[in-house]
């Protein structure tokens, strides 16, 4: 039954006088009727049309809310600067160098030679017949054309059955622990399964979900466009941003006693943008205290490829939560972006759920079919990267080369770039144990808080971070986009570019820094 309201009389009154007197529907406008006057009247006496989607009442509130620093004012500023280059604008820089976003292909890194003409042999399938290709890249795609004909048919709402299949067995293969393809939804990269999840577990505006300080701001983005809660539990920077137990009660605690019912906690590891390593002690205190305060656990595991200390590595929750029996609720999330492979153009990734009631694992199925399928290049690619050649098999050797060439470069870059960090004065940098980023701390002179205050800026660091694109053209993100223990600033920056440039990028923030420590002294 539909219940008319006064607002829609109201439009139901104002559409049939349209309606009534339109030149289209009156008999005047006929032709051969003598008097079309009244036509014209009515004409002149047609409401205005008012524009719904207005910024002051008719579009959506929340995701007006919503923050995204990653992709925030600095970049929007970076983007006109490299334009105005373009144009042959003289600037104190020859070029911009992004060093805002995870993003490995756009700042010099080579795509991986087997995933790319995998992809390339079942996207145009006369290019089997190539000689080019080896003979594991043809069986590949021969298979995988098999089952889903074409990468440009619809799979099923959670992913073309053959793949899942497959990532099931690697994932079982990495954890010692049997996964059920059932459980696995392949997505457009591990941000929409993320989406989904927070999507189904937000029942309404007093839901919360704690999530780490400083957190990559998918989090807060989203659980903003939800009308939820945003939890805070802030990691550890002296103690190279540990998760304490303590720091997780006390924000839980707070949380409840502001009326937020607190539904599922967000695990980044290795930490973004902080770039820590979790211990397996540290993961198994998580899971208790999730089990003790019946918390979903919710993963982000897709930099699990990326860590570069020996004594600590990557262990994932699914296989945590099996050795320990536990009964917690996890989703753990896997992306093609990141690692080695570098693919974040082809949105590829999955979640796979354990521990989950049926319920829940139909309704995850349902919010997959409102968009049909996730592409089926970017699931061909989540297969590819779980399942990489066999040293028996003849791409195997190249892959290795490349594979293992792109890791030691970024272990690499992530130490340079650090130490330089640390030789700046009033910087302090923890190492980059996994992912692509530190966050390095940096003190601000009393003149320059008051100068960003001036200018309007949210934060000190914004200022810094502006300051240091204008003069240098390095973009970083300010540490205020992730969150930050007041007083202090940060920014967050990729060691992703070149070597070469990565050289450019420490000389650059030196002799930036220098000079704005200098300026605001």
């Amino acid at each position: 039954m539909f219940h008319t309201t006064p607002a829609l009389t109201r439009q139901l009154s104002a559409m049939s006088s349209s309606i009534r007197f339109n030149p289209m529907f009156h008999r005047d406008s006929v032709p051969g009727n003598r008097d079309s006057s009244s036509s014209a009247t009515s004409a002149q006496q047609a409401p205005e049309y008012a524009k719904v989607l207005r910024t002051e009442t008719g579009l959506n509130k929340a995701l007006q809310d919503m923050q995204y620093a990653v992709r925030g004012e600095l970049v929007l500023r970076a983007h006109k600067l490299s334009h105005r280059l373009e144009n042959g604008e003289k600037l104190p820089f020859s070029e911009v160098t992004y060093c805002n976003i995870g993003n490995p292909q756009s700042v010099g890194q080579n795509p991986v030679s087997f995933l790319r003409q995998s992809i390339a042999a079942v996207a145009y399938p006369s290019l089997l017949e190539s000689e080019h290709f080896s003979s594991d890249i043809i069986k590949r795609a021969e298979t995988f054309l098999e089952r889903c004909k074409s990468v440009g048919a619809y799979s099923e709402s959670k992913g073309v059955d053959f793949v899942r299949k497959r990532v099931a067995k690697a994932i079982e293969e990495r954890d010692g622990y049997a996964s059920d393809p059932d459980l696995i939804f392949l997505s457009n990269g591990a941000s929409d399964a993320v989406k989904s999840i927070l999507q189904i577990t937000i029942r309404h505006s007093e839901d919360g979900v704690l999530i780490p300080i400083p957190q990559y701001p998918l989090y807060s983005a989203t659980l903003t466009a939800l009308s939820g809660r945003q939890v805070g539990y802030y990691l550890d920077e002296e103690h190279g941003w540990a998760l304490s137990i303590d720091e997780l009660k006390k924000s839980l605690n707070e949380a409840r006693k502001q009326g937020t019912q607190v539904r599922a906690i967000v695990v980044i590891n290795p930490g973004n943008p902080t770039g820590q390593v979790l211990s397996e002690e540290n993961m198994k205190d998580i899971i208790s205290f999730c089990e003790a305060e019946n918390l979903v656990l919710m993963a982000d595991e897709v930099y699990q490829n990326n860590v570069y200390v020996e004594n600590k590595p990557f262990v994932s929750f699914k296989k945590v939560v099996c050795d320990m029996q536990s009964s917690v609720e996890l989703a753990s999330f896997h992306s093609i972006s990141k690692g080695v492979i570098g693919e974040c153009g082809l949105r590829g990734g999955y979640v796979e759920l354990y521990n989950t009631e049926h319920e829940m694992n139909e309704l995850l199925n349902k919010v997959c079919s409102i968009s049909l399928c996730s592409n089926l290049i970017g699931q061909y690619a989540v297969d590819l990267m779980m399942t990489p050649p066999k040293e028996d098999e003849e791409s195997f050797a190249l892959y290795k080369k490349e594979t293992d060439g792109i890791y030691n470069d970024l272990r690499i870059k992530a130490q340079k770039l650090c130490e330089g960090l640390n030789s700046l004065e009033g910087v302090t940098c923890n190492d980059s144990e996994g992912a692509m980023y530190l966050f390095p701390q940096i003190r601000i002179p009393r003149k320059a808080i008051e100068e960003a205050k001036n200018r309007g800026y949210t934060c000190a660091d914004v200022l810094y971070c502006m300051e240091l694109l204008e003069e240098t053209g390095i973009c970083v993100v300010p540490g205020s986009g992730f969150g930050q223990r007041e007083g202090t600033y940060h920014f967050r920056t990729t060691f992703l570019p070149t070597r070469e440039k990565i050289d450019h990028v420490v000389e650059g923030i030196r002799t930036f820094h220098d000079r704005f420590l200098r300026r605001y002294s």
